[in-house]
């Protein structure tokens, strides 16, 4: 189907009002956090961090897979609006797993005793974001948007089985990184007040997420017919 410059025009409008929208719940999940969770007894106020770090490494996540699985439907359908949004959707996951990055050593600082550590999460997620990085100098190095698109799309599929190796390295390996405290099959391991507050970043993220890709798809789609008109 061909890309449309109003629909792209309408997507970039709602995404807008979506993303304020997630900004402000945003606010509203800090000051939940602050004022009406309890403080965690051992890790004190650091553990805070709890209900923005796992929610911004489940966004990144999540968009990971949908360019994953928009990049399988690109090279079935050959439409160039599922390029698009598989590009929007790595940008994204980037823009969240910068966020993962920078939250989980302000958080391991003060409960690991280190900025940084080595270990097997936090070093997957670092070669995840540098997999996805290559995507982006493969798609800035081939000029047609079709042949971009294929390699793309490869790449998108192939680097999707990170997803759920990510997740599993806590149960493979020795990790410093805890097992899930709330998605288990037992019952949580926290307080409900804090699970209430932990599901809340959740939806504040994904709901950024719907903001952010909606607006960098409706940006792709007109970059796609620049490319077009200049043809």
């Amino acid at each position: 189907m061909t890309l449309d410059p109003i629909a792209a025009a309408r997507a970039i409008r709602r995404g807008r009002v979506i993303t304020l929208l997630a900004l402000l719940a945003l606010a509203g999940l800090y000051v939940l956090a602050l004022q009406f969770t309890p403080t965690e007894r051992f890790q004190g106020l650091a553990q805070k961090i709890f209900y923005i770090h796992p929610p911004a490494a489940y966004a990144m996540q999540l968009a990971f897979i949908m360019t994953g699985l928009a990049s399988a439907l690109y090279l079935w359908l050959r439409d160039a609006r599922l390029d698009a949004f598989a590009e929007a959707s790595t940008e994204v996951a980037m823009v969240f797993g910068l966020i993962v990055v920078i939250t989980g050593p302000i958080w391991g600082k003060p409960v690991w005793g280190t900025w940084w550590e080595w270990e097997p999460r936090l070093t997957f997620t670092v070669i995840q974001l540098l997999v996805f990085a290559g995507y982006f100098a493969l798609r800035s190095s081939v000029r047609d948007p079709a042949e971009r698109a294929k390699f793309a799309a490869v790449v998108g599929i192939t680097a999707l089985v990170l997803v759920p190796f990510n997740h599993l390295t806590v149960y493979l390996f020795a990790s410093q990184h805890p097992e899930p405290l709330v998605v288990r099959t037992e019952a949580p391991d926290m307080p409900w007040v804090m699970v209430r507050t932990f599901l809340t970043g959740f939806a504040v993220f994904t709901l950024m997420y719907a903001g952010l890709v909606m607006q960098r798809y409706g940006i792709g789609v007109r970059k796609l017919l620049a490319e077009a008109n200049d043809a």
